[in-house]
């Protein structure tokens, strides 16, 4: 019986010895693994950090084309002119009323 037990602990003494022979390596792997994937997710964040800051300078210099375009075709179809006599208009507007406004505060101060 004693032969037995101490030859079932020689098995599980020779198993462990092997699993802790295939477990070094795979130990040894994993952080290298984890670092890499790591290095591959930051890698793909710049280059699309990159792509982005380009399509933004893209998207502002064309922006800022459309805007230059736009004004000088307003001005040479007569929408400016029409443009500035609107507000012209709105400010005389505002000016007559705040005027009214004015003279209604002044007859209602007791002398």
């Amino acid at each position: 019986m004693f032969s037995h037990l101490l030859a079932k602990q020689r098995e599980r003494k020779k198993l462990q010895e092997k699993r802790r022979r295939e477990a070094i390596p795979a130990a040894t792997c994993l952080p290298e693994a984890l670092l890499h994937h790591l290095s591959v997710g930051v890698a793909q964040a710049s280059m699309n950090q990159r792509k982005l800051d380009h399509e933004a300078k893209t998207l502002q210099a064309s922006g800022s084309g459309w805007w230059r375009t736009s004004i000088r075709h307003s001005r040479k179809s007569g929408m400016w002119t029409c443009g500035n006599r609107r507000i012209e208009l709105d400010m005389r507007t505002i000016a007559t009323a705040l005027e009214y406004g004015y003279k209604g505060q002044l007859q209602a101060i007791p002398s």
